[in-house]
C-alpha cells in the first residue's frame, strides 16, 4: 500500500458530512483533498452500476470541489458545457441518494437539467452552448444590480472546437460585463507544461493588486502620447505571452487570461479561483486549467475514449459488462457498409463532427485514413465542408447524429439544398435513443428536412435495407440524400456483401391483406409485422408496406393502398410533420380523403420524452405493436374485447 492509500484508508469519511455545497465549505481547506478523494470513488462506483459518461467526471473532480467551495453557489451561477461532466456536481448539490438513478426511468438525467436541480441554472447536453449562456445570465445581472452575483462557466476544450463559443467569447469581451470562463484544457494540449511556477504566476495575475495596478497604468496612460500608449500596449502584450504561453488568442477576444493550472492541484486552483472571485476587475476571465480524462482511475486513464461513455463495469478490473448480441449495430453496419462502397469508388468521403466511433466512421477511418475528416464539434463546417467538396466531383457522407445536425440546419437548407449539391447525411441516432433522453433523441429531422424540396429522404426497416441505401445514397449524384437510422443493434437479418441500389422513391409490400394497411417507415416495421399477425386473429387481414422513401413518396403504392383497405395507418419514429404528413398532403391532393377512407397517422407524442429504455419510450410513445393493433380496431369501431368476440 502506498502512502496515499495508507492516508485514506486511515481518515473519517467527510463525504457523509456534505448534502450540499454549503456543507463542504464548512470544512477547512486541507480536508478538500480527502472530499475530492472520496468523491472520486464514489463516482466510480456510481457509473460502474449505471453506466454513462466517466471519464469527463474523473477529470473535473478537483476542479467541482474548489469550485463549490470557492464560490457561493447556487446564488452563483455554475454552468457546465455539454454536462458529461455534471456527475461530480451532481454529488455534491443534493442528488448523491439518488446518482445510481443515473440515466434509469424516473431517475436522474445524465446531464444538467433545470428542473432537476437549482444547482443547474441552465440545461445542457450539445455541446459549447455554456458561454453564450453565462452571458445572458451576467448580463440580466447587471440589469437587475446584482452586483455581487458571479457566473462561472466551464467548458472543455473540445467544446472549443464550435463556432458557438467564439462566437460568445467575442460578444463578452466586446460587452465587459463581469464573467468567469473557466477552459478544462484535457485534450487538445494546447498548454505548456505546468507546475509551481506556473501556478505562482497564474496567482501573481489574478490577485487583486495586479489586476488594480494594471488598471491604474491604463487609465495613467490615458495621458500619455499614443506612440507611448501603443509602447506600452505592445510590451504588456509580450510579456503576459511569455508568461501565460496560449493566452494571446484569448485577450485578443477581450478576456483577461489567467493560467494554465494544474487542474488536479488543489493548493494551485483554489487562490486563482478566490483572486478572481473577489477581483473588483470589470470584464470577462479566462481561466485555463489542466487535467486528464480518467484522472484517479488507472483504466480510464490509460483508455480515454473507452471510457467517455461507459455501460456498466467491474470497479476493481474495468472491464465494461456489455450485452451479447447477435445482430451487429446500426453504426457499424453503415460503417462497414460505406468501407464496400469506397473500395469500389474512390471518390466517396467521410466527414465527422467529433464523433467518428460513435457514428461508424471509426471502421472507415482504418481502411481510409486520407478519406475521413474529422472536423470537430463544428457541425455547421461539417455541412458546408461537405458541400465544397461535393461542388468537384467528391462524394462526401457526412454522418452526424440527427439531434446534432439540428445544429446545422442553416447550411443544409443554404449550402446544400438550394444549390442542389450531391451530400450524404447519415444521420444515427433517429428516434428515441434510450439513456440519453430527449436532447439525443432524433425526433425531428423527417419534418426539418421532409420539408426541402428535390431532398431524397430513406429510412431503413433493418440493418441489410441499411447497407441498400448506403448504394443508393452513393449512386444519387444530382441531389442531397440523407438516411435516418436508429441507435443499437439490428434485427438479425442476414446480410448482403454489398448493398444494391433500391429505385428512388419504391417502397415494398411485405404483406398482403385485404381491409387494414400499416404503412410503416423505418424499424417500426417489425412491430407492424406483430401488428398484423395479432389483428389476423380477430379476422382482419391486413397488409404491411415498408415505405423505405419518405421523399420521393412510392405516390402508386399508398395510392393503391388507400383505395383498397377500410383503413390505412401510417407509422413512423418521428414527430408530428414528417412522413405522415407527406403522405396525407398527397392523398388529400389526390381526393383520395374524400370518400370513406379511415386514416390514422402514428407519430411521436407532441412532448418530449424522459429518459428510460427504449422499449419503454416506445410504450410510452404508443408505437408499438399493442397500440397498433387498438389503432386499427378503434378506427374500425371496435373494442378489443369486441374484436375478440367477433
Amino acid at each position: 500500500m502506498d502512502r496515499k492509500d495508507h492516508r485514506i484508508s486511515n481518515r473519517t469519511p467527510l463525504l457523509d458530512r456534505i448534502t450540499i455545497p454549503s456543507d463542504m465549505r464548512e470544512l477547512p481547506e486541507e480536508d478538500l483533498r480527502q472530499v475530492a478523494d472520496e468523491l472520486r470513488t464514489e463516482l466510480i462506483d456510481a457509473v460502474s452500476s449505471t453506466g454513462g459518461h466517466l471519464g469527463a467526471g474523473l477529470g473535473v473532480v478537483e476542479l467541482t470541489v474548489a469550485i463549490h467551495y470557492a464560490f457561493n453557489t447556487p446564488t452563483d451561477r455554475l454552468i457546465w458545457d455539454v454536462g458529461h461532466q455534471a456527475y461530480p456536481h451532481k454529488i455534491l448539490t443534493g442528488r448523491r441518494d439518488r446518482i445510481r438513478t443515473l440515466r434509469t426511468g424516473g431517475g436522474l438525467s445524465g446531464f444538467t437539467r433545470r428542473s432537476e436541480s437549482e444547482y443547474d441554472p441552465f440545461g445542457a447536453a450539445h455541446s459549447s452552448t455554456s458561454i453564450s449562456a453565462g452571458l445572458g445570465m451576467a448580463v440580466a445581472r447587471d440589469l437587475k444590480g446584482e452586483d455581487q452575483r458571479n457566473v462561472i462557466c466551464v467548458i472543455g476544450d473540445g467544446a472549443m472546437s464550435a463556432g458557438m463559443a467564439y462566437e460568445a467569447m467575442n460578444n463578452a469581451g466586446a460587452m465587459k460585463s463581469r464573467l468567469i470562463v473557466i477552459l478544462n484544457d484535457n485534450d487538445m494540449s494546447i498548454a505548456p507544461p505546468v507546475g509551481a511556477m506556473s501556478a505562482y504566476l497564474s496567482r501573481l495575475l489574478s490577485s487583486k493588486s495586479f489586476m488594480s495596478l494594471r488598471q491604474i497604468a491604463r487609465d495613467m496612460a490615458k495621458h500619455f502620447p499614443k506612440q507611448l500608449v501603443a509602447a506600452a500596449g505592445r510590451a504588456e502584450e509580450y510579456a503576459r505571452g511569455f508568461v501565460t504561453g496560449g493566452g494571446t488568442l484569448f485577450e485578443e477576444l477581450g478576456f483577461y487570461y489567467v493560467g494554465p493550472i494544474d487542474g488536479h492541484n488543489l493548493d494551485h486552483l483554489l487562490p486563482v479561483l478566490k483572486n478572481v472571485r473577489d477581483s473588483e476587475n470589470p470584464g470577462p476571465v479566462l481561466i485555463h486549467v489542466v487535467t486528464k480524462k480518467g484522472h484517479g482511475y488507472p483504466p480510464a486513464e490509460q483508455s480515454a475514449d473507452k471510457y467517455h461513455g461507459v455501460v456498466k463495469f467491474d470497479v476493481v478490473t474495468g472491464a465494461q459488462v456489455k450485452a451479447k448480441s447477435l445482430a451487429p449495430s446500426y453504426q457499424n453496419v453503415f460503417g462497414k457498409a460505406l468501407i464496400e462502397e469506397a473500395r469500389h469508388d474512390d471518390r466517396i468521403v467521410a466527414i465527422t463532427a467529433a464523433m467518428p466511433s460513435g457514428t461508424g466512421l471509426n471502421l472507415f477511418a482504418e481502411q481510409f485514413p486520407d478519406r475521413c475528416f474529422d472536423v470537430g464539434i463544428a457541425e455547421q463546417h461539417a455541412v458546408t465542408f461537405a458541400a465544397g467538396l461535393a461542388t468537384e466531383g467528391i462524394k462526401p457522407f457526412c454522418a452526424i447524429y440527427s439531434t446534432f445536425l439540428q445544429r446545422g440546419y442553416d447550411q443544409v437548407v443554404h449550402d446544400v439544398a438550394i444549390q442542389r449539391l450531391p451530400v450524404r447525411f447519415a444521420l444515427d441516432r433517429a428516434g428515441l435513443v434510450g439513456a440519453d433522453g430527449a436532447t439525443h433523441a432524433g425526433s425531428f429531422d423527417l419534418a426539418y428536412l421532409g420539408c426541402l424540396p428535390d431532398f431524397v429522404i430513406m429510412a431503413p426497416s433493418d440493418e441489410a435495407e441499411l447497407t441498400h441505401m448506403v448504394a443508393t445514397a452513393a449512386a444519387i449524384d444530382d441531389r442531397p440524400s440523407a438516411i435516418r437510422y436508429p441507435r443499437g443493434d439490428g434485427t438479425g437479418v442476414a446480410l448482403p456483401e454489398r448493398g444494391q441500389v433500391l429505385p428512388i422513391g419504391r417502397g415494398r409490400i411485405v404483406r398482403e391483406g385485404t381491409s387494414i394497411a400499416l404503412l410503416s417507415l423505418g424499424t417500426r416495421l417489425a412491430e407492424c409485422v406483430k401488428a398484423a399477425i395479432e389483428l389476423g386473429a380477430y379476422g382482419l387481414s391486413v397488409t404491411v408496406a415498408d415505405a423505405r422513401f419518405a421523399k420521393p413518396l412510392d405516390t402508386a403504392m399508398i395510392e393503391r393502398l388507400a383505395r383498397d383497405h377500410e383503413v390505412l395507418i401510417t407509422i413512423e419514429e418521428g414527430s408530428v410533420g414528417g412522413f405522415s404528413s407527406l403522405v396525407l398532403q398527397h392523398l388529400a391532393q389526390r381526393g383520395l380523403l374524400d370518400h370513406g377512407l379511415k386514416i390514422r397517422p402514428m407519430v411521436l407524442p407532441d412532448r418530449f420524452l424522459d429518459h428510460n429504455a427504449p422499449l419503454v419510450q416506445y410504450d410510452e410513445a404508443g408505437l408499438n405493436a399493442r397500440h397498433i393493433v387498438q389503432t386499427a380496431l378503434t378506427a374500425l369501431g371496435r373494442t378489443m374485447d369486441k374484436a375478440a368476440s367477433a
